[in-house]
């Protein structure tokens, strides 16, 4: 295990390294930052002025240079816009995303789940065939449109919940997070229930599906032969088997969820980094952007390594072909 761990850590410095090295080159050769940040009026000594402040008229190669090698002390620049180290700004936004993508997944879980095992377990029944019609609605249709209709309906029409914004937040163990009031929590909702209806989907398919194939399975005959349960046998032996896809999958989508939850947070004015990212290329804030990236990889390598310690944990045989 730990030789897998260390071969991993090895690949994770790689695809971050090429990873700086595309995006850097692919977000320097787009437009020029000065002519968003300074008045269409300024002198050409003002734009050498600002230019040389941010280090633009230096070589691409100088710039990726002095790029990585602050990169390497902590250091990603400062934000064009802010005027502030960009990690700040991003670290400073992050959590309100861990906090929609963490909630989005709970609802997943805790739909998903239970309507995916009574689906299993009840094929081609009415129940069966309209809980796999809604999965297939949770797969088609448009994030941007769902989230539309969530506010027309429960902000606008029926008027239950607020339709932007993060809400008054509190403090739980020292974390800022909406859970800590009622008005936090209530804003959201809408957004959180927009960024897991895909999910849902997806855990109800995985969950249905493992529980098809394991049911005729030997262990399970030999459970019911002991005159266990079915509720034991489904709860218990059925569940903890197909837990290992769906945790594979979901850790994966955790990622997903960070890098494209940009969508929700723009319709709903989450004031989470999908926004910032946004805001960010529109007004070429670089420094922004290239960091963004990068902590979204890291993240990515982080939660993958995580998922798969966790499949080993679940499976043992995974962990000694690890070993």
């Amino acid at each position: 295990m730990t030789v897998f761990i260390l071969r991993r850590v090895l690949q994770a410095i790689l695809v971050l390294f090429i990873t700086s090295l595309v995006v850097f080159l692919g977000v320097y050769a787009i437009g020029d930052p000065l002519e968003i940040l300074l008045p269409a009026d300024a002198s050409m000594a003002e734009r050498a002025q600002v230019a040389a402040s941010l280090h633009l008229d230096d070589p691409l190669p100088l710039q990726y240079l002095n790029f990585i090698t602050s990169a390497l002390q902590g250091d990603f620049g400062r934000s064009f816009v802010y005027n502030r180290p960009a990690l700040d700004v991003i670290f400073e936004r992050l959590p309100a995303t861990l906090e929609l993508v963490t909630t989005s997944l709970i609802l997943s879980l805790i739909l998903g789940i239970p309507l995916g095992l009574i689906a299993g377990v009840k094929p081609g029944s009415v129940t069966d065939e309209s809980i796999m019609t809604g999965s297939i609605l949770g797969f088609s249709l448009p994030n941007f449109w769902q989230g539309m209709m969530l506010i027309m309906i429960f902000a606008v029409w029926l008027g239950w919940l607020p339709s932007t914004g993060r809400g008054e937040t509190g403090y739980i163990l020292g974390i800022r997070t909406s859970y800590a009031t009622w008005d936090g929590f209530i804003h959201l909702l809408l957004p959180a229930t927009n960024l897991a209806l895909a999910q849902i989907a997806l855990v109800i398919r995985l969950t249905r599906t493992g529980v098809q194939e394991t049911m005729p399975l030997d262990f399970v005959k030999y459970a019911r032969a002991r005159g266990i349960s079915e509720r034991r046998i489904l709860f218990v032996h059925v569940l903890k088997t197909i837990l290992i896809p769906i945790v594979t999958v979901l850790g994966i989508e955790f990622g997903s969820l960070i890098a494209f939850a940009v969508v929700t947070e723009t319709i709903f004015a989450w004031p989470g980094v999908g926004k910032l990212i946004i805001d960010s290329i529109n007004m070429l804030d670089r420094p922004i952007v290239v960091a963004y990236i990068l902590v979204i990889v890291a993240m990515f390598i982080v939660i993958n390594l995580v998922v798969d310690v966790l499949y080993s944990l679940l499976d043992p045989r995974i962990r000694s072909r690890a070993s």
